[in-house]
């Protein structure tokens, strides 16, 4: 019999609950599979059919990527009520994680009928997994470890951008250099594992995350002493933060679609004499390190739960080890070929590397030196993504109106995504952390879908702005295209600092 563990239990790894890691190998799963399959969406679509892909046009290409990527991040908010009202949010986790592995098996089957049925499935998937684990991560905190709350928040995005990581490193590299569906079908492999480990340890939760109907009571006596008028500022509060993520997601999430064209096709990806092994040098530290770091985690984790959950945690195993593999395999086979240029798809994963890295000193950061308020934090994350888009319209400056091809420095999208990941750390861990706080316990999943509702719209627009890449570089020039997201999440995050008194009064006192 599975042992339970409460809440605020004393069983911890890096100070915080040991279920937190349940969460974020189960999340890092999810994100395995949805960013290692976006990885190669658009590349697949348009690549010719001599290449094994669709033959599509750029605009028809980012267009079915807006279409997917907004619909993913719409269906949360139906996710987040179901669990709400129908069954909790532990069993939604659970159902969405095997339609998402479902949806990467019909990818793998590389016909048109099933590629597009699949899509439909991760997107049904994602809606019924994203909001819910998200709320699981803040019901672990409580008023004995409230303290450790944004801290957790930035660890489990650590898991989101592992997966991230990882994903778009070995799906990229197998559909674009091996085969397309065999790209798509190793995401599918991860999330079973990944789904499947969920089920076997969910009873490290305890009763957190059950029926919506074992909740009910701890949500009301949670909310009885809060006025009616501060919970209704709240959500004011929560709608501000989610609105001011449209103009932050829609410039952020070009890397999917205008972002990996201009690495194809404009960015000098040449390695010359012995920048080759130079790169793959660095690539092996990349990639090393990081594998490294989860499969500590993993042991922390075991080390405190294989007693109780011995087959969740031999799954775990099992995928880490998969991994392993992978990332042996791919850096052996990189080390006897001769290196010519850097994959179109390794920019990806810079933003989930430069987050690993990060995340911990931005995390001291607010904790030690420098912990401003919500719209400020939001508003310097908009700002960092301008400017990271600015890097990117100064290095196309040199680029003819209409031209097909470029060879611009690969220092100017490194500093992009390095500037863009500044930002993330600024917006989503830390808007994560405020919805937990402020929404009221019985609304939890839905302002969790409601947060992704506004992602669904920012990614829509992401893809169809970014489908005019080749109609506004050859009316007027790429650097232009570039700085209209340069001037927007500027403009918005110098508003939202300007709003800061007003939303911290709607706030009541969180922080």
């Amino acid at each position: 019999m599975n042992k339970i563990q409460t809440p605020g239990a004393p069983q911890t790894i890096l100070g915080h609950p040991d279920s937190l890691f349940v969460l974020f190998f189960t999340e890092m799963w999810e994100r395995f599979s949805y960013y290692g399959m976006r990885a190669l969406l658009v590349l697949f679509l348009v690549s010719t059919a001599s290449k094994g892909g669709w033959g599509w046009t750029r605009e028809e290409a980012t267009s079915l990527y807006g279409w997917y990527t907004g619909l993913a991040y719409l269906t949360p908010i139906f996710g987040g009520l179901i669990a709400d009202k129908l069954l909790g949010t532990r069993r939604s986790v659970l159902l969405g994680g095997f339609i998402i592995a479902a949806g990467h098996i019909c990818l793998f089957m590389e016909t048109k009928p099933t590629f597009f049925a699949g899509l439909g499935l991760v997107i049904l998937g994602t809606g019924l997994f994203k909001p819910n684990i998200s709320a699981i991560v803040g019901q672990l905190y409580n008023k004995s470890n409230e303290s450790l709350r944004d801290a957790g928040y930035t660890l489990f995005y650590m898991g989101v951008n592992s997966g991230a990581f990882f994903g778009i490193l070995l799906c990229g590299y197998i559909g674009e250099k091996i085969s397309w569906n065999l790209g798509f079908g190793l995401a599918g492999v991860f999330m079973i594992l990944g789904a499947l480990q969920f089920h076997l340890s969910q009873g490290i939760f305890g009763n957190i995350g059950g029926s919506p109907d074992s909740n009910a009571a701890a949500a009301a006596a949670a909310e009885d002493d809060t006025p009616r008028n501060v919970v209704i500022d709240r959500l004011i509060a929560i709608g501000v933060f989610s609105f001011s993520t449209i103009f932050f997601w829609f410039a952020f999430e070009q890397a999917g679609g205008s972002m990996t064209i201009f690495a194809a096709d404009y960015t000098d990806r040449a390695l010359v004499g012995t920048a080759g092994m130079t790169f793959k040098v660095i690539n092996s530290l990349m990639t090393v390190i990081p594998t490294v770091i989860l499969s500590w985690l993993l042991f922390k984790l075991a080390s405190h739960t294989v007693s109780r959950y011995p087959l969740g945690n031999a799954l775990l195993v099992l995928a880490i080890g998969g991994i392993w593999a992978l990332v042996l395999w791919m850096l052996n086979r990189e080390f006897q070929m001769d290196q010519s240029e850097v994959p179109a798809t390794w920019f990806g994963v810079l933003n989930s590397f430069f987050l690993v890295l990060l995340a911990p000193l931005f995390s001291k950061m607010w904790e030690k030196y420098w912990n401003p308020s919500g719209p400020v934090k939001f508003g310097v994350g908009l700002v960092l993504l301008g400017l990271g888009f600015g890097a990117l319209a100064y290095g196309a400056n040199g680029i003819p109106a209409g031209a097909k091809t470029a060879q611009v420095s690969m220092m100017f999208l490194t500093l992009a995504y390095l500037l863009h990941t500044m930002g993330e750390l600024c917006v989503s861990p830390v808007g994560l952390s405020y919805i937990s706080k402020l929404a009221p316990a019985r609304l939890l999943g839905l302002m969790f879908g409601f947060w992704f509702l506004n992602t669904a719209i920012a990614n829509w627009l992401a893809g169809k702005s970014g489908s005019y890449i080749d109609h506004i570089s050859a009316t007027y020039s790429m650097s232009t295209f570039f700085l209209i997201f340069t001037l927007i999440p500027i403009g918005a995050g110098l508003v939202l600092m300007m709003l800061s008194p007003w939303m911290k009064k709607k706030m009541h006192g969180v922080h």
